[in-house]
């Protein structure tokens, strides 16, 4: 009855996840402060239509959170669900074929910003709850968070999730956030990465110089600053910061062939971002390097001219964003105060140099030997018919830790994306076979949950 009743609502559940689509919901712009509102009050009218006892739009300091719970029985367990309305921005918007803001369907795809991350993702636990409450086989509790500020570091969270323990308290925490290998090869997310962010400021003169009349006695801050950046790295990949390694793990070789046992096939990888060859720390593989080793990658550089034609100037300042992916047992506020430390010690006399910590988040490893990854596992199983595989994820939720650390819960990762859905690129896309999927998938997560009483 549930799958039929999936099947018979599929139009209507992708209308709907297209109107929230449609929202221009960027939360690192303010430019876009009131599209992250009007999603907001979007996900509230969902809520409201699913019949849920309490919903509310809960003001931060920054975007709203959204929260929605129906508690049926205090004997039941209890599901929390967390997800982010919020997506990256759209720039630049000419690498697009189609709009980002204008949900097309190609190929069986939809491409729309967020159509993966997350809207798509989280709008599945929506109406996976709606065919269970349809059809009558609820008997769990369910409490929704969902957030608009997981793009720009979900700077809220933290006072949030710390001062209403009790109202989030619950007996498992599941996120649809993350990706499987492929849809012949379903996963389940067992690790995630850490992140600290940073921006760097370098100034050289007090104002745009004649690159005639001062070149050759002036530092150029451009120029320092990328070789200030050259130096951060070796030739083979690895990260020449003092201490930057000091606390990572160092997996054994039985360990890391378990790491490296999963259905991954390189010229498929290198063929999907079209690249000639992959590129990392030597000695470990392209799955390690994603998913165990720490990075870091800068993802922005600018200053000086850069407009149509030609403006012989030496800058005043050159910028840079800067992102470290972090593994268990690295903390992003150690690794955010070694990298400052490190930048100011060998930036020169003739420059000055200014670092911004914008946010980070703390590596994190879920517990299998629990009812919930049990549950997750099962339902991969009966839905897909194939056993899914834990897997390191390169990404970072930093939620994940903070639930761990204020609810002492570990939250499933049961995620239905591709590496090909391009998320945070343009053209980011989402499976229609993955969206239905995915809302099958949970509704026999719900269940399994609900009715296991090991």
């Amino acid at each position: 009855m549930i799958n039929e009743y999936i099947n018979n609502n599929k139009d209507r559940f992708l209308d709907e996840l297209f109107e929230l689509l449609r929202i221009e919901s960027v939360s690192a712009d303010s430019k876009f402060k009131n599209e992250v509102d009007k999603a907001a009050e979007w996900l509230v009218n969902s809520f409201m239509k699913l019949n849920l006892d309490k919903v509310e739009k809960i003001k931060t300091k920054g975007h709203p959170i959204v929260y929605a719970e129906k508690i049926l029985d205090t004997s039941y367990p209890t599901i929390l669900v967390y997800g982010h309305y919020d997506v990256q921005p759209a720039d630049p918007y000419e690498l697009w074929d189609t709009p980002p803001f204008e949900p097309t369907i190609k190929n069986e795809k939809i491409y729309a910003r967020g159509s993966c991350d997350d809207k798509g993702q989280m709008y599945m636990h929506l109406k996976a709850y709606e065919a269970l409450q349809e059809t009558g086989k609820i008997n769990f509790n369910i409490k929704f968070m969902i957030e608009g500020e997981e793009e720009c570091g979900s700077g809220s969270l933290e006072e949030f999730v710390s001062s209403n323990k009790e109202k989030l308290s619950a007996d498992v925490i599941v996120i649809s956030d993350t990706s499987i290998i492929n849809n012949d090869n379903p996963s389940i997310t067992v690790g995630l990465r850490g992140l600290s962010y940073m921006e760097v400021e370098l100034t050289g003169p007090n104002r745009d110089l004649h690159s005639g009349t001062y070149g050759g006695a002036v530092n150029n801050p451009i120029n320092q600053l990328c070789e200030i950046i050259a130096s951060l790295k070796d030739s083979n990949g690895k990260i020449l910061i003092p201490g930057f390694y000091d606390n990572v793990i160092t997996y054994q070789d039985e360990q890391r062939d378990e790491i490296n046992n999963v259905p991954f096939d390189l010229s498929e990888f290198k063929s999907h971002i079209k690249i000639g060859d992959t590129f990392g720390e030597k000695g470990y593989s392209t799955v390690e390097r994603i998913g165990t080793r720490p990075t870091l990658d800068v993802n922005g550089i600018w200053g000086g001219y850069t407009n149509e034609g030609a403006k012989t100037v030496l800058p005043s300042k050159a910028y840079a964003k800067i992102s470290m992916r972090l593994v268990s047992n690295q903390s992003s506020s150690e690794i955010s105060r070694l990298f400052k430390d490190h930048l100011n010690k060998i930036c020169p006399k003739s420059c000055s140099i200014k670092i911004t910590d914008h946010h980070g988040g703390e590596p994190c490893i879920v517990n299998t030997d629990t009812k919930g990854y049990r549950s997750a596992y099962k339902a991969f199983q009966k839905v897909w018919n194939k056993d899914p595989v834990p897997t390191f994820d390169g990404g970072s939720i930093p939620i994940v830790a903070l639930f761990k650390k204020e609810l002492g819960l570990d939250s499933i990762l049961m995620g239905f994306g591709l590496d090909e859905d391009a998320i945070h690129s343009p053209n980011e896309s989402y499976g229609l076979y993955n969206f239905y999927k995915g809302i099958e998938t949970i509704t026999c997560f719900y269940q399994n949950f609900a009715d296991d009483e090991k």
